[in-house]
């Protein structure tokens, strides 16, 4: 029986075009995972990025164990503020971070004594107690190396210096041990605390401002 073309032809074409339907779902999902990873990547290791707490040098206001999102933008675009908590590494160990607050900014003169931290500058030339609202004992600050800052030794920061503190006071390896901390130390601030959720909190103003 002679076969019909028309019928072998139109079943052909039905096949071809099953497969291009397939490659052309594949390649489809394959350009939306491609774009994904070129918006995701990018946001991921150069703006935002996540961090846990470890330790207590941050109590009571970070705890250990809660996750962090760092912004690593904002500071290309303003400088950092008093009252900033940030990610930071440290000048003694390049290969850890830490998470500290910033008390002194670049310029300025810090003197720690009697419990308070005092702040010399052009607004302030003849010292300003800093309150802390932050701490929940305002007599907690004290030296740790005398050789940095401590009593009469007050320490003038450069104009690319910091002066970190942990709000954990007595418990704190931070700018009263290892001295000041420099911008390209810095690795971004604190915008959001998401865990735990019963924590969650948005940083959108210095701590200092709070």
């Amino acid at each position: 029986m002679e076969q019909n073309p028309t019928n072998n032809s139109s079943d052909s074409k039905v096949s071809t075009g099953g497969l291009a339907s397939g490659l052309l779902f594949i390649w489809d999902f394959l350009k939306v995972i491609i774009i994904a990873l070129l918006i995701i990547v990018p946001i991921r290791y150069f703006v935002f990025q996540p961090f846990i707490v470890s330790g207590d040098s941050m109590k009571p206001n970070f705890e250990n164990g809660q996750y962090l999102v760092i912004d690593e933008l904002s500071y290309r675009f303003h400088e950092p503020k008093r009252g900033d908590v940030l990610v930071l590494r440290p000048p003694q160990n390049q290969k850890e971070y830490y998470i500290k607050r910033i008390i002194g900014l670049p310029g300025e003169k810090v003197q720690i004594d009697s419990g308070h931290v005092t702040i010399f500058n052009s607004e302030h030339p003849k010292g300003m107690i800093l309150a802390e609202i932050y701490l929940p004992d305002q007599t907690s600050s004290y030296p740790h190396n005398s050789t940095i800052v401590g009593g009469k030794n007050i320490l003038t920061l450069k104009s690319d210096e910091y002066f970190m503190m942990g709000d954990n006071r007595r418990y704190s390896s931070d700018s009263r041990d290892w001295g000041p901390l420099t911008s390209n130390e810095i690795v971004g601030k604190v915008l959001i605390r998401a865990l735990p959720l019963s924590e969650f909190k948005l940083f959108h103003t210095p701590g200092y401002a709070q």
